[in-house]
């Protein structure tokens, strides 16, 4: 019951992100910042340390780290094969084919997001409640780029909302499906390091650089900062 309701908090915060990009466009470098920290936050201080903490006898350092990487190159490569897809070189007819695709991809991204959360939860309440921390900042700017996709490539703000409804459902689905299987306790370890790398690459090559975009670095570079201090915190109280 507790994970349907984050399920649910996710969905809010997606559809409130994309409320945020229709009435407040200028202030967006901001969010997207403070998300690139809470994410990276949650990468280094808490999914890093479980995972090394988790490992079995037969799984040393190198393993973990090996994991790390793999989840950085693999979702890397969904993200560039998917998402990327929807940029001008993509090869679509118009643009607003190419923000379609884009919103689509994020609804898929979001749906991800779901199941990591739900996964989390298995591992631990503690885990759980940190990755729905960093996953929920990181929905609220799900829902911004999907209004703003939608909005620059000349959809009507009636089709915006539309989409912003299915990415906000997306995560509440994946979720759902993490009802229907469990992950073995020896692959615990493992799964935390390929989460750790999918989340250092959500930040650090997709968050970070977006916020940092012809957008004031001082102050973006503050609520970056900000977010990676917020969820240390968060981390040293859940224990």
């Amino acid at each position: 019951m507790i994970v349907l309701c984050i399920g649910v908090a996710a969905f809010i915060a997606t559809f409130l992100g994309g409320l945020f990009a229709l009435r407040f466009k200028d202030k967006l470098h901001l969010i997207t910042g403070f998300s690139a920290g809470a994410i990276i936050g949650v990468a280094f201080f808490d999914l890093l340390p479980e995972a090394v903490e988790l490992k079995n006898e037969s799984q040393g350092i190198s393993v973990v780290s090996f994991m790390i990487g793999l989840g950085f190159i693999v979702y890397m490569i969904m993200e560039r094969m998917i998402v990327l897809h929807s940029s001008h070189e993509s090869g679509c007819e118009n643009a607003r084919h190419r923000g379609i695709l884009g919103a689509g991809s994020l609804s898929l991204h979001s749906f991800l997001d779901g199941v990591i959360i739900g996964l989390a939860f298995q591992v631990s309440n503690s885990v759980g409640t940190i990755v729905t921390v960093a996953v929920l900042t990181h929905d609220f700017s799900d829902g911004i780029n999907t209004v703003t996709m939608i909005i620059r490539s000349g959809g009507e703000r009636r089709q915006a909302l539309r989409w912003l409804i299915a990415d906000a459902l997306a995560p509440v689905l994946g979720v759902c499906t993490t009802f229907f299987y469990s992950i073995p306790k020896d692959a615990l370890s493992v799964v935390l390091s390929i989460f750790c790398g999918c989340f250092i690459y959500i930040g650090a090559s997709d968050l970070l650089p977006e916020s940092h975009h012809a957008h004031p670095k001082a102050l973006t570079t503050f609520t970056t900062l900000l977010g990676m201090a917020m969820l240390y915190a968060v981390i040293q109280i859940a224990g």
